[in-house]
């Protein structure tokens, strides 16, 4: 095998350029085959194996630096740099992560996670490189759906004031940018990059303003020029922006790319790359449903199929149902996701409702505003959006959405643990950013039916409004406490005395397990399913310090600005002197892994509250 010898970066430069076509295959292989037992990114990672050879026959690692666009596509260039056996560990606690990091490689020069980061991070480099002297070449690596994000043109519109070098790839697998045009274009590419090529165009326009004859006429040539560059170069938005454009060119010929990449790096100033790929490329279910392999589940290879089919509803299956029928019931009700119709549940509305459906690509920030207008209209706009992606869009929400006071409900997935994406992705932080905003309310549901209630509530509030719910299967537990949801009213489950839980959405689940096992050791629990966050229920609260002698807070979210902050304060200010204990996430980062291992490790799964628990008492 010769991905077997690759043990360091820069050794794949040691491979004939004749076995690179094998090489391609035996990493398709090899991420298809681990992948299926780990899960993971497949689809992206598929369509950016040439790609990220090409990077590396490129570019001298890690003095040069390639930042990847989110991230997820990142596993060729860890195989490349000698990580290969990682991938046994991928995703798992303690095991490699599915994104750059540079703890885990020199060669990672920038952590990602979400996307349309790339060239804002990319050209800070640049000029970091510059200041200081360096001579490193700088790529940022960009995805067609990323460049859907307004980041990317914000860093653009500031990357075309350069004058060293810059290279954007854009990996185009979906892109509306023209075909290319044929051999005047290939050729255009190869002269305008041309050492020759660029001395001439840069000493004509300095004689022209070394000379006297005048703006006009150097306003005209540059005018014919871009004329000129219309007909023939299909990347004149870039060109027209300042950035100078290459490509069309085919994202799976290992040998062009090399050579535009190189001609790249002559240029003086920024040049977007036009890479097109397929995702998916090399597994047939991956090329027929690169949607299904963007993040899949552990899969039998032959197949394509799950290895452990799902039997059960998660949050987002009952999310699906009951947006389906609130658009039945109410004309008024529409929804909006950022590029993730499938992933947040709103395929079926989109199916059945395509005039009330909105994907706005990659772009939270305007998501929000957006649904803001819609709400100032006369609609019941519905964001659906994962917990750690609508903190991208937090002034959207204070400024256009809160001050306004619209009723706009945020359906927020993903929210607390989440475990294999790690950091960037864990849904942890959503009740303390949304919680210091006025105006906003926030609730979560303690089961599959109470997310429903819970929908059905918001939508008709007239008022902002998040409800918040977890990844994985919906708890169908407690099926008989469905007392109707009223604002910022807890729901008393079991009421008795000495302890007292307050548990928020996913955590009344892990607070039936603590009852139970402080029960079987004599004690006696009241369990609270608090509902809502924002605001408290404080007469619940103030009915505990009664009679209860701990009062006990429980949250997937961390410490700082959470829903335990918020009752310490009501008891401290009201005088109250119970013992109180927060169960809640230490003020870090979590990290990637499986989420009750993670649950275990920061002390918040049932075993450590019930120890935790007992040594107060």
């Amino acid at each position: 095998m010769y991905l077997e010898t690759i043990q360091q970066a820069n050794d794949i430069k040691k491979i004939d350029p004749k076995n690179r076509k094998e090489l391609a295959a035996e990493i398709r292989q090899f991420l298809i085959d681990k992948i299926s037992q780990t899960g993971g990114h497949l689809g992206s990672n598929l369509g950016a194996v040439e790609l990220t050879m090409a990077l590396h026959l490129v570019l001298d690692l890690p003095k040069d630096k390639i930042i990847w666009d989110v991230g997820h596509q990142a596993y060729t260039h860890k195989l490349l740099t000698g990580r290969m056996e990682g991938f046994d560990t991928l995703r798992q606690y303690h095991g490699m992560s599915g994104f750059p990091k540079q703890k885990e490689s020199e060669c990672d020069a920038f952590n990602t996670g979400h996307s349309s980061t790339s060239i804002s991070a990319g050209l800070g480099l640049v000029k970091a490189r510059d200041i200081l002297g360096g001579e490193e070449t700088i790529v940022s690596v960009i995805g067609d759906g990323s460049l859907t994000g307004g980041m990317a043109y914000e860093a653009l519109n500031n990357a075309s004031k350069l004058t060293k070098n810059f290279i954007i790839v854009l990996n185009d697998n979906n892109m509306s940018i023209s075909e290319n045009v044929g051999g005047v274009s290939k050729y255009l590419n190869k002269i305008r990059t041309a050492n020759s090529y660029q001395g001439l165009k840069k000493g004509i326009y300095n004689a022209l303003l070394g000379s006297k004859v005048g703006d006009d006429v150097i306003d005209s040539v540059r005018r014919v020029k871009n004329v000129l560059k219309q007909i023939v170069i299909p990347g004149m938005f870039f060109e027209d922006m300042g950035v100078t454009y290459l490509g069309p060119v085919d994202g799976h010929n290992i040998n062009g790319l090399v050579k535009v990449l190189n001609e790249a790096k002559r240029v003086e100033g920024a040049v977007l790359v036009h890479v097109r790929t397929e995702k998916g490329k090399g597994y047939a279910p991956a090329e027929r449903h690169p949607a299904r392999f963007h993040g899949a589940e552990p899969f039998e290879v032959e197949t394509g199929l799950p290895r452990k089919p799902r039997t059960v509803a998660n949050y987002t299956d009952i999310f699906s149902t009951v947006m389906c029928k609130l658009g039945q019931r109410d004309e008024k009700v529409v929804a909006i996701t950022a590029a993730m119709p499938d992933g947040t549940g709103l395929k079926r509305f989109r199916n059945m409702y395509p005039d009330r459906f909105f994907d706005v690509g990659i772009a939270e920030q305007h998501a929000v505003t957006f649904a803001a207008g819609l709400a100032a209209g006369g609609l019941k706009p519905v964001v659906a959006v994962y917990s750690s992606f609508l903190q991208r869009a937090y002034d959207q929400i204070l400024h256009d959405v809160c001050i306004q006071n619209l009723p706009v409900v945020f359906a927020i997935d993903r929210a607390g643990i989440v475990g294999s994406d790690g950091e960037t992705h864990q849904g942890i932080f959503d009740l303390s950013y949304l919680s210091g905003i006025p105006n906003m309310h926030i609730c979560a549901p303690k089961n599959k039916w109470e997310l429903s209630d819970m929908m059905k509530f918001a939508v008709n509030l007239g008022a902002p409004i998040a409800v918040r719910y977890p990844r994985g299967n919906a708890y169908v537990g407690l099926k008989d406490f469905r007392e109707p949801i009223a604002l910022g009213r807890a729901e008393w489950i079991y009421r008795e005395e000495e302890i007292a839980l307050f548990a928020v959405g996913s955590m009344v689940k892990t607070a039936e397990k603590v009852r139970e096992e402080l029960k079987a050791k004599g004690r006696k629990v009241s369990l609270v399913n608090a509902r809502f966050v924002k605001p408290i229920d404080t007469q619940a609260v103030d009915e505990a310090c009664a009679n209860h002698t701990l009062i006990v807070t429980m949250e997937e979210n961390v410490a700082n600005g959470g829903y335990g902050e918020k009752v310490l304060e009501h008891m401290s200010i009201h005088g109250h002197q119970n013992r109180f204990l927060n169960i809640s996430i230490p003020d870090a980062y979590v990290e990637h892994g499986n989420p009750e291992i993670l649950k275990e490790e920061i002390g918040i799964d049932a075993a450590s509250v019930v120890r935790r628990i007992e040594e107060i008492l």
